[in-house]
């Protein structure tokens, strides 16, 4: 018997076998089942997702002498028949050869006669996008209104080109391209039926190289145990693809990690032996990096669609997000500019080794102790000798000593923020504008562990009780929103405002409320209304922005007043950005 190919052998035979496309499966089988039968369907989609596959089934269904059903037997002669493409009842058409009206009006002749052997008189007509305009007229009238034997299932890879008037009078299934996950599930089964030997990462690669299309990975399959020599290894299908090799990503990622430049450009020799796309490297990289700032932000949003899951949440855990982020730009700045390097494995090289010059070693010092010590080498005080106060014009402009400043000056982002003293009476009990007049309903003296009572609480409390309440996220910050406007015993009313209220929902209430119960610890009856808030009453997110805004004025007087500051300032004739400074100090608010 000669060999038949592995796209022929293993084509499904019923909606079961079928890889992904559960979304337009689901459709038919219910139609089918329930006997909701239309006269026409068409099949959208790419290259070897199934279109031919799914109507060549669904004409197994409609004929089967078993019955319509979704499940057919398989073993009556209209079943096999079907299989073995020589059921007289189902015309197949290839519309890219026929596309002519006179084809067109030729096939429709016989439309009105009853089928030979079957239930259904089905027309099957592929690539129906490539008829011509006056095909497609001949075709309307009999699409539109078949007779009751009839159905026409359609396919196409460009329903653009379909006329509307087309469109209107079928069921358009969109066939999407699967991913390489379902795509490697569906050549192992096959592969561990013709007990053949396999490394998974290279249906990895197979699947990725598919790039939806099931027909072609079997395409490649096939060609692959060609290629190799009893097993299917995955470095022998990266070489005979030409494609990354995912471990590739994994060692470079790992010696990113490890800070090795050796290992790096270790990996990257060992890459050019194999002669690679090395553009082609760097967009895995830049993949790659993506992926793991997804599995960093939101683990459990994580598909394993590229067979990388294991190793992106091990990375996740050990490369700061920073540096993903870094590695990420540099990368992605990179791809615009390798084209410029002298070849393209110099261009990688240096692009690895920037974010390796890039990546930071150590914690940053604290930017007065920074600040501290530049001013100290400036003035000759860290190599303990002694100067007069006042600097000549021709000191300032020495070569040497302006390199040594300029060598041991911070980076500009981590000279920005300033590490001043706590505050905790100012921040607490603050006087003048800052006092109890100035802020009603804040309990200063109150401690944060302070548990306020129901019967003795007044709308005035409300930011004291803010800060005890457990809430997170958005509940919390529709809270933040929120003032006190009413207290009953148990029935307290909160006024919501008016310009938060698109964010508001009734399961926001209940989270809001079961907070109120857990820290009174009773059911307590909560109403959140959204309202115009009175201008003199002041939020808890108002009061979190004020205090935020007083944080950040001493912050920026303290760096401004700081002696060494100055003295930097005057050397250097130097200025002093406000908008660099943040305060160091946690908030206790």
């Amino acid at each position: 018997m000669s060999y038949q190919v592995l796209a022929r052998k293993w084509r499904p035979r019923t909606f079961k076998e079928m890889a992904g496309q559960g979304h337009v499966l689901k459709t038919l089988v219910n139609a089918l089942d329930k006997e909701r039968l239309h006269h026409a369907y068409l099949f959208t989609g790419t290259r070897g997702v199934g279109k031919t596959t799914i109507a060549r089934i669904l004409a197994r269904c409609l004929n089967c002498e078993e019955g319509v059903s979704s499940e057919p037997c398989g073993k009556c002669s209209a079943c096999t028949e079907i299989e073995e493409g020589r059921f007289i009842d189902l015309i197949e058409v290839d519309a890219a050869s026929r596309t002519k009206v006179e084809d067109t009006r030729e096939l429709l002749d016989n439309v009105q006669y009853a089928p030979t052997r079957g239930r259904y008189k089905i027309y099957l007509i592929d690539e129906v996008h490539m008829l011509s305009g006056h095909s497609f007229n001949a075709l309307l009238k009999t699409l539109e209104e078949p007779p009751p034997h009839v159905k026409f299932l359609l396919a196409t890879t460009d329903p653009q080109k379909l006329p509307v008037t087309v469109l209107s009078r079928c069921l358009q299934f969109n066939l999407k391209n699967l991913s390489p996950e379902i795509i490697k599930d569906h050549l192992q089964f096959i592969l561990e039926q013709e007990n053949i030997p396999f490394e998974e990462e290279a249906l990895w690669l197979i699947g990725r190289a598919a790039r939806g299309s099931v027909r072609d990975a079997l395409t490649l399959l096939d060609q692959a145990i060609s290629f190799s020599d009893g097993k299917i290894t995955d470095s022998e299908i990266a070489s005979f693809l030409g494609t990354i090799n995912q471990s590739i990503i994994y060692e470079l990622v790992d010696a990113l990690i490890a800070d090795d430049a050796q290992a790096l450009l270790k990996s990257i020799e060992h890459t050019a032996e194999q002669a690679p796309d090395f553009v082609a490297l760097l967009e895995a990289l830049i993949s790659y990096l993506h992926r793991l700032a997804i599995a960093q932000v939101v683990p459990e949003g994580l598909d394993n669609s590229q067979g990388d899951k294991k190793q992106l949440l091990e990375h996740a855990r050990n490369m700061p997000a920073e540096n993903v982020q870094l590695y990420y730009q540099i990368a992605l700045k990179g791809r615009e500019d390798i084209s410029l390097a002298v070849e393209e494995r110099a261009g990688i090289e240096m692009i690895l080794l920037r974010m390796l010059a890039f990546t930071p070693h150590s914690p940053a010092k604290s930017p007065v102790e920074q600040v501290r010590e530049v001013a100290e080498e400036a003035s000759g005080e860290a190599a303990g000798q002694t100067e007069n106060a006042a600097v000549s014009g021709d000191e300032k402009k020495k070569p040497l000593e302006t390199i040594k400043v300029q060598e041991k000056a911070p980076a500009k982002a981590e000279a920005t923020k300033v590490q001043h003293p706590p505050e905790p009476p100012q921040l607490q009990d603050e006087s003048g504008a800052q006092s109890k007049a100035a802020d009603p309903g804040i309990s200063k003296a109150l401690p944060a562990d302070t548990q306020l009572a129901l019967d003795t609480l007044r709308e005035e409390q409300w930011i004291s009780l803010f800060y005890g309440l457990n809430l997170k996220g958005i509940t919390r910050s529709i809270a933040a929103n929120c003032l006190m406007t009413a207290v009953d015993g148990k029935n307290i009313e909160l006024t919501l405002d008016e310009n938060q209220q698109a964010v508001f929902n009734e399961s926001q209430q209940e989270k809001i409320a079961a907070a109120f119960a857990e820290y009174f610890a009773t059911d307590i009856n909560l109403r959140i209304e959204p309202g115009e808030l009175d201008p003199e009453a002041e939020t808890p997110a108002a009061y979190r922005a004020r205090k935020q805004l007083e944080r950040q004025k001493r912050a920026e007087e303290t760096f401004r007043n700081d002696e060494n500051v100055k003295t930097l300032v005057e050397r250097f004739e130097g200025s002093i950005l406000s908008d660099s400074i943040e305060p160091l100090t946690p908030e206790d608010y």
